[in-house]
């Protein structure tokens, strides 16, 4: 009679000892990513266009680059490609001279403010030192209401947590492995409506509410729509292969490394070496980015963060249907495992 409790606890220690020492690890981690990440930015190689032949813009730059390494040029055969790389973001600035021998600093502070205010203030001392007069035009401004530019990045961050948080729930709900495709199928079906519904809250919320944008908001539930539904693909994928411990690692990937890595509180430049190229891969930074591109810039910015959103659907809807079919099925044949244990799950 006395071995039944004894029995539970054995089964029942190892357990929780596991999920609290994965708290442990996941905030220590955290506590880890951000403070290590944004206690002191220092910025480096942010990338200044200039053209070719452009000899005392040119000279400028390799001055400023003789004595710090905060500015890197990146140099263009004309003005029109120079113009391409401000607005495909490649560049922060674009520095240029006049006949009159007067510099001309262009800017896209929606890129990143911190980024180009630093750029304007590195160059005005450097004109000032070679006693040249320096004028600067933004190209593309922030948004008044938003002149730090950190909306793009938590809308981003609240896309992102609503699509694993919805992938979550279904599989602490329904199990973390459908037991058929139909049950997939109608899983993903699920997570679509959600990052639809989503999205289109979103941009409700800085669109008409807040008054944060006020043009392009199809383009930005899109995005908005994207986004979510690409973070809860991916969580939706590595749940459904790894169970709990997927929920975990997912945290790791979408919030401990993905938030300080998206390029978003500070520009890629700004943060440690390890950091400085999640951006373009993981799911918070490349929806940060295409947000950007959806309200800021255009399609030149948005190539490659729409791709890499749309390669992390494609890899969730994948590992969803395969873990569908080796562990869904599995589970399903033996009595007793709680793997999507309601019907049309």
């Amino acid at each position: 009679m006395d071995e039944e409790p004894e029995l539970r606890t054995r089964e029942w220690l190892p357990r929780t000892a596991a999920l609290l020492v994965g708290t442990l690890a996941l905030a220590t981690a955290f506590i880890a990513a951000y403070v290590g990440a944004l206690h002191q930015p220092t910025p480096r190689d942010v990338p200044v266009g200039v053209v070719l032949g452009d000899q005392r813009a040119q000279a400028v730059l390799a001055g400023v680059r003789d004595r710090t390494d905060t500015i890197k040029p990146i140099e263009y055969d004309d003005p029109a490609a120079a113009d391409d790389g401000l607005l495909g973001r490649e560049v922060y600035a674009v520095l240029s001279s006049t006949p009159e021998g007067k510099l001309l600093l262009t800017t896209a502070s929606a890129s990143a403010p911190a980024a180009t205010e630093l750029v304007t203030q590195v160059l005005t001392t450097a004109a000032g030192r070679a006693r040249t007069p320096l004028e600067v035009t933004d190209e593309v401004p922030v948004s008044a209401d938003d002149p730090r530019g950190l909306v793009p990045f938590y809308l981003a961050v609240g896309l992102v947590l609503g699509g694993y948080l919805a992938s979550t729930a279904l599989g602490i709900s329904l199990g973390t492995a459908p037991r058929s495709l139909r049950r997939a199928g109608l899983r993903i079906a699920s997570l679509a409506v959600h990052a639809v519904l989503l999205a289109v809250i979103a941009t409700l919320l800085v669109g008409p509410v807040l008054d944060v944008w006020d043009h392009d908001l199809p383009t930005l539930a899109a995005v908005g729509m994207l986004a979510a539904f690409a973070a809860a693909m991916v969580a939706a994928a590595v749940q459904a292969w790894l169970g709990l411990l997927g929920t975990g690692l997912v945290i790791l990937l979408l919030v401990v490394l993905g938030n300080p890595g998206s390029g978003g509180i500070y520009a890629p430049e700004f943060l440690p070496a390890f950091l400085r190229g999640m951006h373009r891969w993981n799911v918070p930074g490349l929806a940060t980015d295409l947000v950007k591109s959806a309200v800021y810039f255009d399609l030149r910015s948005a190539r490659w963060p729409l791709a890499g959103l749309l390669v992390w659907v494609t890899l969730g809807l994948l590992g969803l249907l395969t873990a569908t079919l080796v562990r869904g099925r599995r589970a399903a044949r033996r009595p007793g495992r709680q793997v999507d244990t309601r019907p049309d799950a």
